[in-house]
Order: C-alpha cells, then structure tokens, then sequence
C-alpha cells in the first residue's frame, strides 16, 4: 500500500476506509468495529474517515467503543473528521433547519465533541465538511490555525470546496490547508474537466474522493460503462469495484478514495484496486463511456 503525503511528518494510505455508514447496521459492538479496522489494517489501509454528523453524530462514538476496547489501535490509525453540518437530528434535533456554522465557537465546540466521542487526545485531519455562506474567513481561518497550534489538530482541510471557496480560506490561514475531499467516480466524472482536479494538482495537494463506487451505482446495472468495468475486471481477476477504484488511483494527482462498506468480506478487498493496471488506452475506454460519447 502506497503512502501519500499531506504534510512532512503526515502520510496517509493510498486508499482509506470511510465510516459513514457504521451505525447502519445492527451489531455496532467494539468488537465487530475493531474487525472492520483490522481487517483494514491488514492490508495496509490505515486511514479512517469520519465526521460528527456520520450516523446522526453517533458514528464517531461508535468508533470511539473500539478504540476504548483496544487503545493499541489508535496508534496504529490515522483519524479524518469533519464538522460545520448541523443538522436537526441526533444533538442538534431542537435545530429548525440544516445549516452550516463555522464558527469559532462551533468549530472548537466540535472538535471537543469528536475527541471525547471517539476518546483520542488528536485529530489526524479537520476538514470543514461543506462551504458555508456565511462564513467569516478570518474567524475560520483563525480558529483552525489555534487548533493546529494547540495540538489537537495535526492538519486542517476541506470537504465540497470549489477553487475559489478554497483560495477564499486559505487566503486568512497561517496553516497550509492539505487536501479536499470531494466527490469524484465514474459516475461522477465532472472534476475531470471543470477545473477540481487541474487546481489541486497545480497546488500539489491530494484529493481525497468521496463516494468512489457512485454511491453504489456503478455496481448494478449492465449498462456500457458496466460492461466494460466487467470486461477488465474479469481479465484481471478482480471485481467490478476495484477496477472502478483503479480508474481513480490512475490519475496523477494523487486520489484517495474513500471506501465504505459494512460487509466484512469487501472489506478484506478492498485493496484488490491496487492490482489493477489501467493503460492510458483502457483508461479512456472507461472515461468514453462515463461520458456517454468519445472524447471530443
């Protein structure tokens, strides 16, 4: 498993396992938790994915009972959370409306939240999970950099930002902001060409990819696209999903993708992605059909 640098003493695993889904199910037990993150571990994935809101704000405790089960695993993890997304669910449901609050007070209110959930004394990576518009730039700027200077932040970033709401923040930043998390696929092909992908590979900062497999999408159905991810994957002995995964890890400026499943046995396969090999031809083949038509 490759490792991918976001700051000179923090790396994290080419590919990273995202826990939005880990309340889903009906056995949450420390022990069943600790399973799924082993089961990481041992193929190299060492980055984990949450966020407060994750399981109407109880995925990170959820996380949190493993971690209190076994604290050796925590030293062994790299840990990504979110915040800014209130919505009225879970400790927010007296709220009318889901908003986004980036506050300082808000920020630092939920960075205590997610350090006591998932009892850990740091937070590998914040990102601010969806641009707000009302934000203050310097309060949120500020506030981030505070919490990297009080070590309870290694690093800082964003989810769903565009360029400019990227270059707004990190305008009225000491800290460097590290990467964005956003969502990219073969069902979702647009930071391709508008502009995503072309600027944080000019800033030299990975993009970590949310919903990688399209929310599921690209694993049923027999459309063309389908067929074709079943032609290579059957060439090289893989599954559908690695090969989508693949199509991702191809691109030279440096995904991450983040994989959710609850299922045990993809977990163990989740790696499966790095043995496959996309020419630049079979690349395209993949691309054309995500778009429907050749290149222009």
């Amino acid at each position: 498993m490759d490792r991918i640098s976001l700051t000179s003493d923090l790396s994290f695993s080419q590919l990273i396992y995202g826990m939005w889904r880990i309340g889903d199910v009906e056995d949450t037990s420390p022990a069943t938790v600790e399973a799924k993150i082993q089961a990481c571990l041992d193929q190299g994935i060492t980055t984990f994915d949450q966020a407060d809101i994750y399981g109407g704000y109880v995925a990170e405790a959820i996380l949190g009972g493993a971690l209190k089960a076994n604290p050796a695993l925590r030293n062994q993890m790299e840990i990504v959370t979110k915040c800014d997304i209130v919505a009225p669910i879970g400790r927010y449901a007296d709220k009318k409306v889901k908003y986004y609050d980036t506050s300082r007070a808000h920020i630092e209110a939920s960075v205590e939240m997610s350090l006591r959930d998932m009892a850990i004394d740091h937070i590998d990576l914040l990102l601010i999970h969806r641009p707000d518009p009302l934000m203050d730039h310097h309060e949120t700027g500020a506030a981030l950099d505070d919490l990297v200077t009080s070590g309870k932040v290694r690093s800082v970033g964003v989810s769903n930002f565009r360029p400019w709401d990227w270059e707004l923040l990190q305008s009225a930043m000491k800290t460097k902001l590290v990467t964005n998390q956003i969502e990219i696929s073969l069902a979702e092909i647009s930071p391709f060409t508008n502009g995503d992908l072309a600027f944080h590979q000019k800033e030299a900062t990975p993009l970590m990819a949310w919903s990688p497999l399209g929310g599921g999408s690209l694993m049923t159905g027999d459309s063309p696209l389908a067929q074709r991810l079943d032609a290579i994957a059957a060439d090289q002995g893989v599954d559908r999903a690695a090969v989508a995964v693949a199509f991702l890890l191809r691109h030279p400026a440096k995904i991450l993708p983040v994989m959710g499943t609850n299922n045990l046995d993809r977990i163990k396969t989740i790696s499966d992605a790095l043995k496959v090999q996309l020419d630049r031809e079979t690349w395209f083949l993949l691309y054309e059909a995500a778009l429907g038509t050749e290149v222009p």
